[in-house]
Parts: structure tokens; C-alpha cells; sequence
């Protein structure tokens, strides 16, 4: 066997190990939608913990942020993992408690029935369901086009005669990965997703270190890990070893992006499944850890890659990538051997998909409860709901990969992801509004979605859906990103239309704010 045939049997058979986790969760399902959905709140406080976390952790944080600091330098570190972990720890303490504690005594499965009953309104519902459907499909493209990637990076040479380097093409990576996660979503449900989540946690945080590790030593060429550590730091440029090229307007904008968690629908899911209250007490005081834990080796080999490719041409002796996405993947599969390699390639694709499977469960349950479930009189059976749950998601991931096609998976993780982020941290004024403002309104609501949905459209199309990488909104001689005007135009709207509107009702405020 070659080395991309020995990397594409380690892929394939931890695939198949996912896929085995699934028929083994399925094992243990009860048959019930709550089963399905939220694993009969029997989630413990170490699960929750690996599963948020993982849920979280994208191919952003491990594909995107290489290829960030390979642009930007370590600067990328304090824009978006320092804020990250304060604020990501915040929200679940601040908003997901809350949240948890309305859901278990009121029986949610989703945030759009909480909003629903909160309001008292089911067109908040419909308006927030295609809003959110519509944020979560580029969230879901940074999973598949960074999955395909990494297949097709790590199988070089496997089938000579393939194409130009004989891989598997990035289409058929990214279909593989679409249908595994499908696969043990389908089989395990909610308890099978936590427990693959988990499982994938704990493979790309070990593989990681890994991997680090060995990079340090391949590339120092010292006798000891810190001396090859120092010697590699000493060789970024010092403009990438600062914050010289992100600007203080920048660096301030991203510290509005981690403020997204709070809306993400997966992330309530996963909420939902904890024992109880005190089950987040770990998850809030160790995520801001296990973020540095991750991003500290990313953002450091995205740096030390500068020495050895470059992007587009060859340039000073330099490897040449197609596209910084490719940092991560080539970093592993350049200077590390087949066998690690392969296993470092699975610890890749870990945490990617620990975050596609939470994506699709949730997809599912939103159609079943939020739009099939208001829509229609009669109740339909459990199992008839977790048939349209699947049935759904097979079409959204349908849509997603088609998506990642007509664009030839040549779309940036790290922008994809920036303006999905901003999508959803423009909606955090209105679901903490929802959790401690009394005087809050339906008409409130509806006014910050609309401004939301409307703002980021508008701002995106500007962007050339995405192209320009450098787009920012230039207010008084200083450039704002899109997630900052958002956010305000989502905070003016709500805040406005509320104060000119009828407050709740009485049950409701006594039933929200006992």
C-alpha cells in the first residue's frame, strides 16, 4: 500500500467506527420523540461538556483558524479564541440555564417553541423557523467543503491516474462524510450524536496535541520539544507574531461574534439533554480551557506554515496550495508519516463532523415541531415525527451539498463561517430580551428578525455573496464588520417597536418571571 492508500484505510475505518457508535446508541433508543430528540434528559455533566464542546468546535476552529493565522498571524488567537472562551462560558451560563430550566418545565424540544410560548405568538414561530433554517445551511457548507478537503488532502497518490493527484476528489469526500454522519444521526438520535460528539472530542483534542507535537519536531529540528518550539516562533515574521495586521476596529469587531452560541439551535438541543441545572456547572468552567487547549496549535502551525508554502505559486521554494484552507491538511500530510498521518487526518475530520451531526439532529426537530407540528391540527405519532425529522434533514443536507458544488468547494471556511456567525450573534439582543425583559413584545420580536434577516441579506449581497473578503461598513473614517450593524439594527428595531406596543399578558409574565 502507498501512503494515501494507508491514510484512506485509517479514514475509512474510523468512519465505520462512527458509524458501528450509531447502531450501538440505536440499541439503546426508547422509541419515543423525546428519546430521539433530547435523549431523555440523561445527559451528565462530563457529556455535556465533550458534546458542547465539540458541538462548537468547527471546521472553523481547527481548518479556519490555520488558515486565519496562515493570512493574519497569531493576532487571530485574541480576535476570536480569547473572546471565545469568555463569552461562549457566559452564554451558557447567562442564557442556556435559563433556557434549560424553561424547557424542562414546559417540555421544549427547540428554541422556537420557547419563543412561541413566550409570546404567545405562532407567527414568531414561522418567521423565526426559514431565518434560522436559512443560517444554519452555510454553517453546515464550513462542515462539508472542510470534510471533503481533508479526505482529498490526505489521500495524495492513493489512486494514481485519479485526476491530477491521484486522491479522492473532494466531492466524493464531502458525500462520504454527508451520508456517515447520517447514518449514526438516523440510528443513535440525540443520545447517539452526544456520544459520538464526545468520542470526537476527546480523538481531536488528543490527536491534536499529537500532531503539534510532532510538527514541533519535524520542523525545529532541536533536541527538545521547547527548543524546537522556540526556535519555530523565532522564525514567524514579525508582523504575523502580533496583532500588526488586524486592526483595533477588527480586533473589536470579532468580539461580537462568539455572542452567536446563544442562538444556535443544535446548541439548545444539547442543552435540553442535561440531568439538570447543576450538569452545566463543568461545562461553564472548563470550555474557556479546552478552547485554548485547541486553538493555541492551530493558530501556532498556521503560523509556522508561512515558512513552508505559499498560496497560488510557488514562491522562494515554497510548496504551492491552492487555498489557505488547505493549510491545516498539508501541514499534516507534508511532515508527518502515512500512519500518524492518517490517524491526525481522522482527529481532523473529528471535528468537523462533531458538529454536522448536532446540525442535522436539529434541523429535523425544528421541522417537526416548529413548522409541521403548528401547521397541522392533528398530533402525529412519534414515529411519524422522527420519519418527517429525517426525511427533512436528507433534504436540507441535499441542498447544502449542492451548494458546495456549484461553488466547487472553493468557498473560504473562515468567511463562510464569519457571516454565518453574524447571522446569529444579530439575534442575541432578542433572546436575552426574551429570558429578563418583562416588557418585551411579540411585535418586538418580529421587528429584530426582520431587521436582522434584512441587514445581513442586504450587507452580504453587498459583499459579492461572500467574494470580498475584506468588506466592511465604513462609519465616521472607521471600518466596521457587518456582525456590529446587525447587531444594532436588530437592538433599535426590537427595542423601538416594543416601547410603541401593548406589554405581554399577565399569565405570561407570571409564567416567565415567577
Amino acid at each position: 500500500m502507498n501512503d494515501g492508500q494507508i491514510k484512506l484505510a485509517i479514514l475509512a475505518g474510523y468512519l465505520l467506527l462512527l458509524v458501528l457508535l450509531g447502531i450501538g446508541a440505536n440499541k439503546l433508543l426508547r422509541g419515543t420523540k423525546k428519546d430521539y430528540l433530547l435523549a431523555s434528559h440523561t445527559i451528565g455533566p462530563v457529556l455535556l461538556l465533550l458534546s458542547m464542546f465539540g458541538t462548537t468546535m468547527t471546521a472553523f476552529a481547527i481548518v479556519g483558524s490555520s488558515s486565519k493565522a496562515f493570512e493574519l498571524g497569531s493576532g487571530v488567537y485574541g480576535m476570536l479564541a480569547s473572546g471565545s472562551g469568555i463569552v461562549h462560558s457566559l452564554c451558557f451560563y447567562l442564557v442556556g440555564l435559563r433556557l434549560y430550566r424553561y424547557g424542562r418545565k414546559y417540555g421544549y424540544s427547540t428554541q422556537i417553541e420557547f419563543f412561541r410560548d413566550r409570546f404567545e405568538s405562532g407567527f414568531v414561530g414561522l418567521l423565526m423557523f426559514p431565518i434560522l433554517i436559512g443560517l444554519i445551511i452555510p454553517y453546515l457548507m464550513i462542515g462539508v467543503i472542510g470534510g471533503g478537503l481533508v479526505i482529498s488532502s490526505a489521500t495524495v497518490g492513493a489512486f494514481p491516474g485519479w485526476g491530477d493527484t491521484g486522491a479522492v476528489p473532494t466531492w466524493l469526500g464531502a458525500l462520504t462524510i454527508c451520508l456517515v454522519v447520517l447514518s449514526y444521526v438516523f440510528l443513535g438520535g440525540m443520545r447517539g450524536t452526544t456520544w459520538a460528539n464526545a468520542f470526537q472530542t476527546i480523538v481531536f483534542m488528543a490527536l491534536g496535541g499529537i500532531a503539534f507535537y510532532m510538527l514541533s519536531e519535524k520542523l525545529g529540528g532541536q533536541a527538545t520539544f521547547w527548543e524546537n518550539f522556540s526556535q519555530l516562533n523565532s522564525q514567524i515574521p514579525d508582523a504575523a507574531a502580533s496583532r500588526a495586521k488586524v486592526s483595533q476596529s477588527t480586533f473589536f469587531c470579532f468580539m461580537f461574534i462568539p455572542l452567536s452560541v446563544a442562538m444556535f439551535p443544535h446548541l439548545f438541543q444539547h442543552w435540553l439533554t442535561a440531568k439538570s441545572s447543576n450538569t452545566f456547572k463543568l461545562p461553564v468552567v472548563l470550555h474557556p480551557i479546552f478552547i485554548m487547549i485547541v486553538w493555541v496549535p492551530c493558530v501556532l502551525i498556521g503560523c509556522w506554515a508561512m515558512n513552508e508554502f505559499s498560496i497560488g505559486e510557488a514562491v522562494a521554494g515554497k510548496v504551492a496550495l491552492k487555498s489557505s484552507n488547505q493549510v491545516m491538511p498539508a501541514m499534516v500530510n507534508q511532515f508527518i508519516g502515512p500512519v500518524t498521518g492518517g490517524f491526525l487526518s481522522a482527529g481532523i475530520l473529528a471535528a468537523i463532523m462533531s458538529s454536522l451531526d448536532s446540525q442535522f439532529l436539529c434541523i429535523g426537530s425544528m421541522f417537526t415541531n416548529d413548522l409541521v407540528g403548528s401547521l397541522r391540527k392533528e398530533k402525529l405519532s412519534d414515529r411519524s415525527e422522527i420519519l418527517l425529522a429525517r426525511g427533512f434533514i436528507v433534504a436540507i443536507v441535499a441542498v447544502t451539498y449542492g451548494l458546495c458544488l456549484a461553488t466547487g468547494f472553493g468557498a473560504s471556511v473562515f468567511g463562510l463561517a464569519i457571516w454565518c456567525f453574524s447571522g446569529f450573534a444579530g439575534m442575541f439582543p432578542i433572546v436575552v430580551a426574551a429570558i429578563y425583559w418583562r416588557r418585551f413584545t411579540a411585535a418586538g420580536v418580529v421587528a429584530g428578525l426582520l431587521a436582522n434577516a434584512g441587514s445581513w441579506v442586504f450587507f452580504f449581497k453587498e459583499a459579492q455573496w461572500g467574494a470580498d473578503k475584506h468588506f466592511a461598513i465604513e462609519l465616521f473614517e472607521i471600518k466596521l464588520m457587518p456582525v456590529v450593524v446587525i447587531f444594532a439594527c436588530t437592538t433599535v428595531a426590537m427595542t423601538v417597536t416594543t416601547l410603541l406596543t401593548c406589554p405581554p399578558s399577565k399569565p405570561t409574565l407570571d409564567k416567565f418571571f415567577d
